[in-house]
């Protein structure tokens, strides 16, 4: 499909990285892609040595690709009777601000009689929800999810910047993700390899407040693709230090195993993801 080979890209930030998660080959993958930016008319996708970002006629395609695939996905799975029932989602902050919950909304509108509850909470309150029975589904950085994963998934984090920020500025200005965060550990431990000095301009616990102080042109910071804003996209990715994956992991609570209500919502996260 043309539309998730471009959204894989975009996702993964790289055509090889995407090659693979789709198990094709990266001409192939080029190939598609370079097809759907002839039926649009404008190149959709940036393209350097250091990997690839959206256009803004991407960035503008994008969230219409992405609930397209949604549609798509939950169309193939129904199983052709009305599902029912509930079930708990837990996700990373940074999840449940992307297309996740949207693509959760699609399907709770197919299935009327169904009740989805996505949580976004702290590591304890999660483990709390899961035992509880309260969560059914926990996808979140392998390190936190509260039991052993049923599937891992590696994903990309980019550098977001501030409006007006100069990313040669010595030393750097960066926001950081307030303790604890396995990502503030990654990101510091990136840029100390990479001998540029830095200073901590802003610390926030939470993805809101990150997102605040690079509106307001305090430093750069380190997110999710689907969580950066096409203003602060940053399109010399090669003049920065090159940040880790982010491993993300999903459990299903024992309890749940043959629920087809469950069984839907773990089809739909895992192909969404």
């Amino acid at each position: 499909m043309l539309l998730r080979s471009f959204v894989t890209a975009v996702r993964a930030g790289s055509i090889s990285r995407a090659a693979t998660a789709l198990g094709q080959t990266q001409p192939a993958l080029s190939q598609q892609i370079r097809k759907l930016e002839s039926v649009v008319g404008r190149p959709l996708l940036n393209r350097s040595q250091a990997g690839v970002s959206p256009t803004r006629a991407g960035e503008e395609l994008l969230p219409y690709a992405e609930r397209i695939i949604s549609l798509s996905t939950q169309a193939l799975i129904q199983t052709g009777r009305s599902l029912g029932g509930h079930c708990g989602v837990g996700l990373l902050e940074d999840l449940a601000a992307s297309h996740l919950p949207q693509a959760l909304a699609d399907l709770a509108q197919l299935h009327p009689g169904t009740t989805l509850e996505v949580l976004s909470v702290s590591r304890t309150a999660m483990r709390e929800a899961y035992d509880a029975g309260r969560l059914h589904l926990v996808l979140d950085e392998v390190t936190d999810v509260p039991g052993p994963p049923r599937w891992t998934v590696r994903r990309p984090l980019v550098w977001a910047i501030g409006q007006g920020v100069d990313i040669a500025a010595d030393p750097l200005p960066v926001v950081l993700f307030s303790n604890p965060c396995v990502w503030r550990t990654s990101v510091l431990e990136t840029l100390e390899r990479s001998d540029r000095r830095f200073r901590v301009a802003f610390e926030g616990n939470s993805l809101v407040s990150v997102l605040a102080a690079i509106r307001a042109g305090l430093g750069i910071a380190a997110l999710m693709p689907a969580n950066v804003e096409p203003v602060m996209a940053c399109h010399d990715a090669a003049a920065l230090p090159t940040l880790p994956d982010v491993h993300l992991g999903l459990a299903r609570h024992p309890r749940t195993e043959g629920d087809p209500l469950v069984d839907v919502v773990e089809t739909v996260l895992r192909r969404m993801i």
